[in-house]
């Protein structure tokens, strides 16, 4: 069982723990005299070195200096995931070490982060990582709530009692007392008791502020200063009052701060990938079965923002809420649950798209949540040194997880049954073998949850389930363990996290209060190996599953990024250069603080106390961009890409305009298929080759990776994959399929029938709307496999009007500028060849950014060309868009050679068949119809060699 390894010195642990106790630095301190001193802390004066300390922590720490005098507040800032906890239990043994605190007690909002923290101070290996530092250990004193008992007088609290009359002469021990925001109002803590503590104090709340504790907060947004909790609060009478937190309401005495945007910067958490699953076509209408009388079953209708509601009783047809869900309607139904005609069963809350009504939303991202987490597993746990993933879900319905026959219980293992299996086939590693082994001896144990309700229905199963998840981080993460689906409600929100939770999929909603970053908070620790040491040289990612309904939430956790980090924005002139800024600059370009004011004074930027001159501000912003928003050296914000232009060198064009004209002509693909028959012959073969592999094709899932760099967030590389399994279901007649189907494929009804029954497929168990676009898109697909093969394509000409086109107004005049997003997603200041059509360097690939940037002497021009603005013609209904277009000059300055190269950043072994297919197609373009050469530069190849190549070969084309 791994144990885990604390690292000692992490550089922003290290500066907020010294940052925290430096605010006492040369402060007056004094030990309590009298009969009842070994139970009191020493005391620290608030004296004027306290604020003075204060400013000069601000200061250096580059926090706008706003120490609050006679205030006992101290505010440390740390992103989720960053280790508060751990953070704030070094600072208790560093107050302890340097000024003899001995009493501290813990405020925790929730009884989840009470759990959690009270695991952490408990685990050996926290006892063991600060014993071995300081060569002492914490006594934990954990206030619960006394159980009603009519026969049994409710007693003073036993864990204040033993927290208050535990004295400094225990010298291995700091005393630690642990309480949660409910108890602290409860009857427990304010009531009176008759027996009294040390003869003195009949309320708890006196009892312990007699003590003169160090308070700590923890979830400092949880606690406001108006409400009854921090009233109570105050009667403990801490002397300093510690508040940890990622987010806070209003800061007071601010000392460290560690941003979202510095977590992501300096690799302390994982990154993020957003996948967004939604139905293809664009069409993301969504009914969602929400309630039931028994006799009529409710809907609500959801598209384009406008919002229906509809009843429905039994035998009554879905086609009454969308015309789409044609013979589609409600067989059964009850007051929890309806089951539709097509065999479908939808509890409260279920979600279908009328457009594609097989299964539900939450199936499909069941589906490809489960499988992405067996990718990623593979890769993990077939290492030299093993990193064990975790996969967290958070789910609405809890009856339908716990029951033996519950829906979701039965779509995870039969998913988890059918990856295991697959991958069991061909693995070779022996350790990832018997690991998969394990799994399908008892698909059960790789799964377990915890809800609230738990806590009411004793089940030993589910008690050490819950064990595991909430208690026990080294339990779960056990390679003999095969637990790796952990289920919940929200419950695990704040105060639980696992390091390596490497995936959420979220199936219900958690309501719109909640922040992103909170969400994602609890995967977003970096993860430990199978010794418990944490790996932090790798880029490490969560993926996050959500369904349509939340399409914003990459833009909304990157709006959140950003402003909870507060860029620096580049609009807003400020009066002066604060130390902010100052800081940023030193950081991001490596230079000296000193050296960088003597330039900045230099060149007349500022004043004496650092007050901007005339254009000052605007030679910080030229001369250090990337302390600013919206500019990064790799990364465009997604929300701005559409604005952000790239200048066009216009005098170039004029060297690329007969081959722009000529690639930008119309055409379209002819497939030469002599008659009726021959098609048939084809769609025969078609079938007998996918008979009982129907895969539809109806989901797009959207990958979105949030990259964090030069203070800004930014959105990126957003990915499409379509995938989900047929389901056999029989919805319209023989003939209503079939008159579907010819329109699909433009084909003759007579032929589909006549290719059906020569084929011996018995089309008959997949009658629906599903099948028709599964037959389509599958048939698309073997018509670009085949077509260069087994029939010939041709490309025709169809109109001479070439412009407008992305470079070129309607006149054909070359345009001054166009959207950088045409060109790439990703930015770097490195200077790009004298003679490429565009003054900046946008990319979309390391391959490309090498070719834009090199001078090649041969070469009048080159262009990348600007995304979907060339669209050849592929089988199947498809298109495919070149990467570059070149114009070479021969030594007499006469001849010219186009050039069209297509980049492939992989090799050609890792190609899909499909890309290869492509390729050929444009091969045949490009010497059907304008006589120019095309090449694929692969990862390997270097563009210089390509042009050399072609240039000697085929000097003519």
């Amino acid at each position: 069982m791994p144990r885990f390894n604390f690292e000692k010195d992490l550089k922003h642990q290290t500066q907020a723990v010294e940052s925290t106790v430096a605010v006492f630095n040369g402060l007056d301190i004094r030990n309590v005299v009298g009969s009842d001193s070994q139970y009191i802390n020493p005391i620290i004066s608030k004296e004027y070195k306290y604020v003075w300390n204060i400013r000069d922590i601000q200061r250096r720490n580059g926090i706008q200096e706003t120490a609050k005098e006679g205030s006992n507040i101290i505010d440390i800032m740390m992103e989720t995931g960053t280790g508060k906890t751990y953070t704030y239990t070094k600072t208790i043994f560093e107050l302890n070490r340097l000024y003899g605190i001995f009493k501290f007690v813990i405020v925790v909002p929730t009884l989840a982060i009470k759990a959690g923290t009270i695991s952490f101070l408990t685990s050996e290996s926290t006892i063991e990582h600060f014993k071995e530092q300081y060569g002492k250990t914490i006594n934990l004193h954990v206030v619960e709530s006394q159980k009603n008992n009519k026969n049994k007088k409710i007693t003073f609290p036993s864990a204040v009692i033993s927290f208050v009359e535990a004295g400094n002469f225990e010298k291995n021990h700091i005393q630690v007392m642990i309480i949660n925001a409910g108890m602290i109002n409860s009857d427990t803590m304010n009531k009176s008791y008759d027996k009294t503590l040390l003869d003195k104090y009949s309320n708890p709340f006196d009892a312990i502020a007699s003590v003169r504790p160090f308070l700590i907060i923890d979830e400092p947004h949880r606690f406001s200063q108006a409400n009854k909790t921090w009233e109570n609060i105050q009667r403990i009478k801490p002397q300093f009052i510690i508040r940890y937190g990622a987010t806070f309401k209003e800061t007071e005495n601010l000392v460290y701060r560690l941003t979202a945007v510095d977590a992501f910067n300096q690799n302390l958490v994982k990154g993020v990938i957003g996948h967004i699953t939604e139905f293809d076509n664009g069409k993301n209408a969504i009914v969602r079965f929400f309630d039931s009388d028994g006799k009529e079953a409710s809907f609500e209708f959801v598209e384009n923002g406008i919002r229906r509601t509809f009843k429905l009783a039994k035998k009554e047809s879905l086609e009454k809420i969308h015309p789409a869900m044609t013979n589609l309607f409600i067989e059964k139904l009850n007051k929890s649950e309806v089951v539709l005609s097509n065999g479908l069963e939808l509890k409260k809350g279920d979600k279908i798209n009328p457009y594609s009504y097989a299964e539900t939303l939450q199936e499909i991202m069941i589906k490809k949540t489960i499988r992405k987490h067996f990718e990623l597993e593979k890769q993990l746990l077939t290492r030299e040194v093993k990193i064990k993933p975790l996969t967290l879900f958070f789910i609405d319905n809890i009856d339908e997880y716990r029951n033996e026959d519950g829906y979701i219980r039965k779509t995870v293992e039969q998913c988890i049954k059918i990856e295991a299996e697959a991958l069991l086939e061909k693995e070779t590693n022996a350790f990832y073998k018997r690991y998969l082994e394990k799994t399908l001896q008892n698909i059960s144990k790789t799964h377990g949850g915890y809800f609230s309700k738990d806590n009411i229905e004793k089940d030993e199963e589910i008690e050490q389930e819950i064990n595991e998840i909430l208690y026990d981080k080294q339990a779960i993460l056990d390679l003999d363990n095969p637990r790796r689906f952990i289920f919940s409600k929200w419950t695990l929100r704040e105060g639980w996290d696992n390091p390596n939770v490497f995936q959420i999929c979220k199936l219900r909603s958690s309501g719109s209060e909640i922040s992103k970053l909170q969400e994602v908070g609890r995967g977003l620790r970096l993860p430990v190996n199978e010794y418990g040491n944490r790996v932090k040289n790798e880029q490490f990612y969560l993926n996050y599953f959500v369904d349509f309904t939340e399409n914003d939430f990459v833009d909304k956790l990157v709006s959140e990024i950003n402003e909870k980090s507060g860029a620096f924005s580049s609009e807003t002139i400020p009066e002066k250069l604060d130390e902010s800024m100052v800081k940023e600059i030193c950081e991001v370009y490596n230079i000296e603080e000193e050296r960088l004011l003597e330039e900045l004074d230099a060149n007349n930027v500022i004043t004496r106390t650092n007050k901007f001159k005339e254009n000052g501000f605007e030679y910080i912003k030229r001369k250090f961009p990337l302390i600013f928003d919206g500019v990064s050296p790799s990364k465009v914000r997604k929300e701005t890409e559409k604005n952000r232009k790239i200048r066009v060198r216009t005098e170039k064009y004029s060297y690329l305009k007969e081959l722009w004209e000529k690639i930008n002509q119309k055409v379209v693909l002819e497939y030469k298929i002599k008659n009726e028959k021959d098609f048939k012959n084809i769609f025969v073969e078609f079938l007998k080759e996918h008979a009982g592999n129907m895969i539809h094709e109806g989901v797009v899932n959207k990958e979105i990776k949030i990259n964090v760099e030069n203070n800004y967030a930014t959105a990126d590389e957003e990915i499409t994959i379509k995938e989900s399994e047929l389901v056999k279901i029989s919805v319209m007649r023989y003939d209503e399929f079939l008159n579907h189907l010819s329109r699909a494929l433009n084909a003759n009804i007579k032929t589909l029938h006549e290719a059906f029954v020569e084929a011996n497929i018995d089309i008959n168990q997949y009658l629906n709307v599903s099948t028709v676009r599964t037959l389509k898109h599958k048939f698309d697909n073997y018509l670009l496999k085949n077509a260069i093969t087994k029939f010939a394509i041709e490309y025709h000409k169809v109109t001479s009007e070439v412009h407008p086109t992305k470079l070129t107004d309607r006149e054909g005049n070359v345009r001054g500028e166009i959207n950088a997003s045409d060109i790439g997603v990703l930015y770097s200041e490195e200077k790009v060849a004298d003679n490429y059509l565009f003054e900046e360097l946008f990319y979309d690939s390391e391959l490309e950014k090498e070719n834009i940037k090199l001078n090649v002497k041969e070469v009048v021009v080159f262009t990348k060309i600007p995304k979907n603005s060339i669209k050849i013609p592929v089988s199947g209904g498809k298109s495919y868009s070149p990467d570059f277009a070149y114009v070479l000059n021969f030594e007499d300055g006469r001849k010219k050679l186009y050039f069209i190269v297509e980049t492939k950043n992989a090799d050609i072994d890792s190609l899909r068949d499909e890309e290869i297919q492509k390729i050929k197609h444009a091969e045949k373009f490009f010497d059907d119809t304008v006589k120019i050469k095309f090449v694929t530069q692969y990862s390997n190849q270097k563009i210089a060699d390509l042009i050399n190549k072609v240039y000697n070969e085929d000097p003519l084309c």
